[in-house]
């Protein structure tokens, strides 16, 4: 498993300072990132390890996450709040004791093991642990075949 430690000012940095196109809700102005509209339901997915996490709008604007393992098909859930910047969005958390920063951005992604193209790159900081993957929302799902 790939161990990195990152500051979470480093990733905030990466999704303010990117962007200068107008497509994919990318403001090159300096206005926040748009393209995910704010009660839409986010999969983020990665391998090597495996892992997913599943992230839904409450009917309070708050935000709620699964996050799930091989190990843990069931996933654990918890809440996120959610902020955007200039090239993305992001979401940060607390997951039985230990922070979680999210940062989704747009851009073709692959997660290297199927025939699949996603919409955004994906990464999340749990505790000390960094995962890299894709996302895909139901308005902008992956190509690719459904059951790879």
């Amino acid at each position: 498993m790939l161990r990195l430690t990152y500051s979470f000012a480093a990733i905030s940095l990466a999704i303010v300072v990117g962007g200068c196109a107008s497509e994919d809700g990318i403001n090159p102005d300096g206005d926040v990132y748009d393209g995910i509209e704010v009660d839409t339901a986010i999969t983020l997915l990665g391998t090597e390890p495996f892992w997913g996490l599943d992230i839904a709008a409450e009917a309070d604007g708050a935000h709620a996450a699964r996050f799930s393992t091989p190990d843990d098909i069931d996933g654990r859930t918890f809440a996120l709040t959610r902020f955007a910047g200039n090239n993305g969005l992001g979401f940060s958390g607390e997951l039985e004791g230990e922070q979680v920063q999210v940062a989704i951005t747009p851009g073709e992604c692959s997660d290297g093991m199927s025939d699949r193209n996603y919409p955004f790159a994906a990464t999340v900081l749990l505790a000390e642990d960094s995962l890299f993957g894709c996302a895909y929302t139901q308005g902008d799902p992956f190509d690719g075949p459904q059951n790879p």
